[in-house]
C-alpha cells in the first residue's frame, strides 16, 4: 500500500490517491504515525502536482506540519523548487511552518532567499514577516547575510524595503562581520553600490577581528579593477581604518580635555594632571606601536643589506682565483725566483683593476658596519625611544622653538624635555611672599617644623617654576 501511495504522489496521479483512499481510509494516517522518510504530500510538493497536494492537504491538513529525514517540511521543498501555488496552499493551512527549521538551521525564507526566488519569498514574508528576522543557528547570519553570500541583491532590496529596520540592517555573524563587511570580502561592488547609497549602513562598523570594511578591502594581495571600485566607494561615504577610527576618538577626548584643564586651573597638581596623564598614555601607546613596526621594518632591511654585503665579501664579483699562477704573460719561471701573481682564493677583480676594487671594498664595509650598528641598537631598545630618533624617523621635522610655541598654544598642557625624555611638567603658581623681618624671639619645636615645611614647599614651588620655564 505504501509503495503504491508513493507511486501515486510522484505521478502526481489525484484518481490513484482516491481509490487508494476507498482500499484503506487510514492510509494517510499511518504515514504520520509511522516512521518513513517522508511523506507523499513532500513527494508532491517537491515535483509541483498542485491538484494532488490540494487534495491531500483537504483529507489531512496537519500533514503539512511533518518533516522529512532532514527535517524539513513539505514548504521547505515547495520554497526550495519555486511552486509559489503550493507555497500558497501551504501557508494557508499551517503558517507556522515558515519557522521551522531544517537540519541546517534554515528556514523556508532562508532557502527563499538562497534559491533566488522572489515572488516566494515575498509570499512568505507578507505571511509570517517575522521569520525574516530568525538567525541561521551555526553561524549566527541573518538573511542578509545569506543575500549577500548567494549574490541575491534583489531579494536584498526587496528585504531592506519590506522590513526598513536599521538595526536589523547593520546586524552582525558571530565574527562580528555586518553585511558590508561579507560584500567587501566577496567583492561585490553591485551590493556595496546599493546599501552605501541607498541604506543607512555603518561604514565604520568594527568585526570582531578589529577590522573595519576598509581593511579588508585593503588587505586584498591581488588588486583588480574591483577592487579599486571598491576602495572609491568606501572613501567617497567616509570608511575609515581601524586605527584611523581610534585616533579621531583620541583626539576628541584630548580636546574635551584641554577644555576641562582650563576651567579648573586652580584644582590640585594631581588631579588636574591625572586626565592628561591618561590622554597621554594613549598617545604613547600609539607611538609605541609605531615605534615597535618601524623598529621591525628596519631590521629586516638591515639584515638583508649585512646579508648582502657579507655574501659579496665571501664571493666577490668576477669570481676567484682557483690555483696559484706564477706565469707572468705566458712565460714560465721557476717558483723560487718569483713571487706568484695571483693566489688561490683571492679575488680577480682586485687583480686586474686594484683601484676600483678598493673603492668597492670600502663602500661595502661601510655598508655592512651600518647595518651591524643599526641591528645592535634595535637590538638594545633604547635608541628607538629616543626623541632624536624619532623625530629622525618621522616626516614632520619641528624646531625646538616650534614646538615649545606650539605646547604654549594649547591651554592646560605644560611640557617638558628631561634626561631626553617627555614629561609633563607641573603647573605654575607664583612663589609665596615674603614677610617683612620681626623682631627675634625665641622659636618653638612648632614654629621651627613649620618654618621647615614652609622651605620645602617653596623649594619644590622654585624647581616647578623652573621645568615650567624651560
Amino acid at each position: 500500500m505504501e509503495r503504491r501511495i508513493y507511486e501515486a504522489a510522484v505521478e502526481g496521479s489525484v484518481i490513484s490517491l482516491l481509490n487508494l483512499l476507498q482500499e484503506d481510509p487510514l492510509v494517510l494516517d499511518r504515514f504520520m504515525v509511522g516512521c518513513y522518510a517522508e511523506t507523499p504530500l513532500h513527494i508532491a510538493s517537491m515535483l509541483g502536482h498542485l491538484d494532488f497536494v490540494q487534495e491531500i492537504l483537504n483529507r489531512k491538513p496537519e500533514m503539512a506540519g511533518e518533516l522529512d529525514a532532514r527535517k524539513s517540511s513539505p514548504l521547505h521543498l515547495a520554497t526550495a523548487k519555486g511552486y509559489l501555488e503550493i507555497v500558497k496552499k501551504l501557508v494557508s493551512v499551517n503558517p507556522e511552518m515558515c519557522f521551522a527549521r531544517d537540519r541546517d538551521g534554515r528556514n523556508p525564507l532562508h532557502i527563499a532567499t538562497i534559491k533566488g526566488r522572489i515572488s516566494v519569498l515575498r509570499e512568505l514574508v507578507n505571511v509570517r514577516p517575522q521569520a525574516a528576522r530568525m538567525l541561521i543557528d551555526h553561524r549566527g547570519e541573518t538573511i542578509l547575510h545569506l543575500c549577500v553570500r548567494y549574490s541575491q541583491l534583489e531579494i536584498l532590496k526587496l528585504l531592506v524595503e519590506t522590513i526598513g529596520d536599521i538595526g536589523f540592517l547593520n546586524s552582525k555573524d558571530d565574527d562580528g562581520n555586518t553585511i558590508l563587511h561579507t560584500a567587501a570580502a566577496d567583492k561585490q561592488v553591485e551590493v556595496i553600490e546599493y546599501l552605501i547609497i541607498k541604506t543607512a549602513i555603518e561604514v565604520n562598523a568594527i568585526n570582531a577581528y578589529g577590522f573595519t570594511t576598509l581593511d579588508l578591502s585593503t588587505q586584498s594581495s591581488r588588486k583588480d579593477e574591483k577592487d579599486w571600485e571598491i576602495l572609491e566607494l568606501l572613501r567617497r561615504s567616509g570608511a575609515k581604518h581601524t586605527k584611523d577610527i581610534h585616533l579621531s576618538a583620541h583626539e576628541l577626548g584630548t580636546t574635551q580635555m584641554a577644555i576641562t584643564l582650563t576651567s579648573h586651573e586652580n584644582l590640585h597638581t594631581n588631579n588636574a594632571l591625572q586626565p592628561q596623564n591618561e590622554g597621554r598614555g594613549n598617545v604613547d601607546e600609539k607611538k609605541n606601536y609605531w615605534a615597535d613596526k618601524m623598529g621591525s621594518a628596519l631590521m629586516v632591511v638591515a639584515s638583508l643589506i649585512a646579508t648582502m654585503a657579507f655574501q659579496v665579501v665571501v664571493n666577490p664579483p668576477g669570481g676567484v682565483w682557483q690555483e696559484n699562477s706564477t706565469s707572468i704573460s705566458g712565460a714560465d719561471v721557476p717558483l723560487s725566483s718569483y713571487k706568484p701573481r695571483h693566489m688561490a682564493g683571492t679575488s680577480i677583480f682586485s687583480d686586474y683593476y686594484p683601484g676600483e676594487y678598493l673603492g668597492f671594498l670600502i663602500a661595502n664595509t661601510i655598508g655592512f658596519l651600518a647595518s651591524l650598528s643599526i641591528i645592535l641598537l634595535l637590538i638594545s631598545g633604547l635608541p628607538i625611544g629616543r626623541r632624536f630618533f624619532m623625530w629622525t624617523f618621522n616626516g614632520d621635522h619641528k624646531s625646538a622653538g616650534q614646538e615649545k610655541e606650539q605646547l604654549r598654544r594649547v591651554p592646560g598642557e605644560v611640557a617638558t624635555t628631561f634626561a631626553g625624555r617627555w614629561r609633563p611638567a607641573l603647573p605654575r603658581r607664583p612663589l609665596p611672599r615674603r614677610r617683612k623681618k620681626r623682631s627675634p624671639r625665641r622659636s618653638s619645636p612648632t614654629s621651627e617644623v613649620s618654618a621647615s615645611d614652609h622651605r620645602r614647599k617653596r623649594c619644590r614651588s622654585a624647581v616647578a617654576t623652573m621645568f615650567a620655564a624651560h
